[in-house]
């Protein structure tokens, strides 16, 4: 990224979104030719199996400021912003998503706060018009938690953030694979400045994150930014060992005094209680083993089979 590349450039991660592509590339494309910016659009398509692909290849075709990156499979969305971030030559970079859901007219305000000498913008959740009762309630117990353990609070916010060229740099010197993108970008640090939008309906197709998905994704961002859950097991393991000592004096001493009785019920709540927690430690143990395994086989974040409206030749980050 230098000053002689465009003033903005844009990361939108795409899956199946054939549909709704066209009316979300001609809303960005708007706000920057009404504030007369520069700019490049990077649309990432992350394994679609419509076609999305054919639909951005027909949209560069016709706008030479979108580029299309086709990954060679479904990576996640996590890998396809690496995959558009690796690739930015902007000042400054805004990500969103490409249902629309995040507002393109908030652009010009979040470039207003960044001028004003913020490198971090966010773009925070005034008002979401599609979460129901148990959405919110999981929204809020996943942000809870993770404040808790992490110390980063996080509620709130979303993808749709702008970054300096400076966090970009920083970001790049991130190497782990399972990346947790709102999570790093508070890691690194730097003022923070806000803007704040309310959360649109969208106007084609439907969320394409189903609840176990959600659910595998907020173990993964816990377990990326906090090692608490192991000292919960340890912690587990001396309230146990405290409750054992008395119950170990008072059966010998019944023992020893002719006072001992059955304790069937006692031994075997006892044995229930202490294998559960012990399978639960055995997977809390096992999950950080896991990501410690994904980690160090070192595997690309992504792969890429595909370019277009640019000149760079597919790779592997």
């Amino acid at each position: 990224m230098s000053e002689t590349g465009p003033f903005l450039s844009v990361v939108v991660p795409v899956f199946n979104e054939a549909r709704q592509l066209s009316f979300t590339v001609d809303a960005i494309a708007s706000v920057m030719v009404r504030e007369g910016w520069s700019y490049e659009l990077i649309l990432v398509d992350d394994g679609s199996g419509d076609g999305t692909w054919q639909e951005i290849v027909r949209i560069s075709a016709v706008n030479t400021a979108v580029m299309g990156v086709k990954l060679s499979r479904n990576f996640g969305k996590e890998a396809a912003l690496c995959a558009g971030l690796d690739r930015v030559k902007g000042q400054a970079v805004i990500t969103m998503d490409a249902d629309l859901q995040h507002p393109p007219d908030v652009i010009p305000e979040m470039v207003r706060v960044w001028q004003s000498g913020f490198p971090i913008v966010d773009a925070l959740k005034r008002k979401h018009c599609r979460q129901g009762f148990v959405q919110r309630l999981g929204a809020r117990g996943f942000y809870g938690v993770l404040r808790r353990l992490s110390n980063l609070d996080l509620r709130k916010t979303s993808d749709f953030k702008l970054l300096d060229a400076r966090i970009i740099a920083a970001w790049r010197m991130l190497s782990e694979r399972e990346t947790f993108y709102r999570g790093l970008i508070a890691w690194v640090g730097f003022k923070h400045g806000e803007v704040h939008f309310d959360v649109a309906k969208r106007t084609q197709g439907a969320s394409k994150w189903p609840r176990l998905r959600l659910v595998q994704y907020a173990i993964s961002a816990i377990l990326s930014f906090s090692a608490m859950p192991m000292q919960v097991v340890t912690t587990l393991g001396f309230v146990f060992l405290a409750v054992a000592i008395p119950l170990t004096l008072q059966t010998l001493y019944n023992k020893f005094t002719g006072h001992a009785s059955d304790g069937f019920t006692t031994v075997i709540t006892l044995q229930l209680i202490i294998g559960s927690v012990l399978m639960i430690s055995l997977g809390i143990i096992g999950s950080y083993i896991a990501r410690i395994f994904e980690e160090v086989k070192n595997r690309p974040r992504y792969l890429i089979s595909d370019l277009t409206g640019g000149n760079e030749k597919p790779d592997a980050r």
